[in-house]
């Protein structure tokens, strides 16, 4: 019988961060689910730390990849649960019953394209900084992400069914364009009221951020127009100064 749940980390060179990852999956009270690790043939003993951690129905590969979203694709063709769930090396599930609220809201919606939730900011200490810039709203639809990424990748838990491999023509925003071309095929996306995902917030920008932001850019005008997401670009001023903001008070409590 295939598990509900497919959850995958991609690593390289993670061995600092990944801890509290595997931590957090194995703790889960719900154990419908597969482990996945993608490893990317890390220098360091982050597959060793992996194996350690004795988590149940996981699988651990480690070879050579064309970088982040490649290495997910490879995870994807691995997985054989009905749910998808990405998560990085740092980030986790918020608490040892995320999991199950998640099956229970699968369960009761009779297996939604889409289920999706709130997400929480934390340093390397596992210390709340904060919550996400963007909140995820009630009621998620294909037109949302018109106004960028709402719901964080990481709490974007989607059907097998309605996903596909990530296009890797994009570097650094593959995971915004996936979630739309997601929630386009997803006949039903459901809202769980509760923050479900930890993610290690590493403070300030990283030099990716300024081609980032030219692929979504890119992106949103292929999907949604080039003149209404010109138009929308001026309203997302004020909240690129506040997400600046929020980068360097998180840079400065690490």
């Amino acid at each position: 019988m295939a598990p509900l749940f497919s959850i995958i980390t991609v690593t390289y060179n993670a061995a600092t961060t990944l801890p509290a990852t595997l931590a957090s999956v194995k703790e889960q009270s719900c154990k419908l689910y597969e482990y996945i690790v993608m490893d990317g043939v890390s220098k360091d003993n982050t597959v060793e730390i992996a194996k350690s951690a004795d988590i149940p129905n996981a699988r651990i590969f480690s070879s050579p990849d064309k970088g982040l979203y490649d290495a997910m694709n490879k995870a994807i063709d691995e997985a054989t649960g009905e749910y998808l769930i990405f998560l990085n090396a740092g980030d986790a599930f918020h608490s040892p019953d995320t999991l199950q609220k998640i099956a229970d809201v699968i369960m009761n919606h009779d297996f939604p394209g889409i289920v999706y939730g709130q997400t929480q900011l934390v340093n390397a200490n596992r210390k709340r900084i904060g919550d996400r810039h963007l909140t995820a709203p009630e009621e998620l639809t294909f037109k949302s992400f018109s106004e960028g990424m709402l719901v964080c990748h990481q709490a974007f838990i989607t059907l097998r069914k309605v996903a596909s491999h990530y296009d890797l023509r994009y570097r650094f925003s593959a995971d915004y364009e996936w979630c739309i071309r997601c929630l386009k095929r997803s006949r039903n996306n459901v809202y769980i009221p509760h923050t479900i995902i930890d993610y290690l917030s590493e403070g300030l920008t990283t030099a990716n951020r300024k081609a980032s932001l030219i692929e979504r850019f890119k992106i949103m005008c292929h999907y949604y127009g080039t003149i209404p997401t010109i138009i929308r670009h001026l309203k997302f001023i004020p909240r690129f100064i506040k997400q600046q903001r929020i980068d360097r008070e998180a840079s400065k409590i690490q």
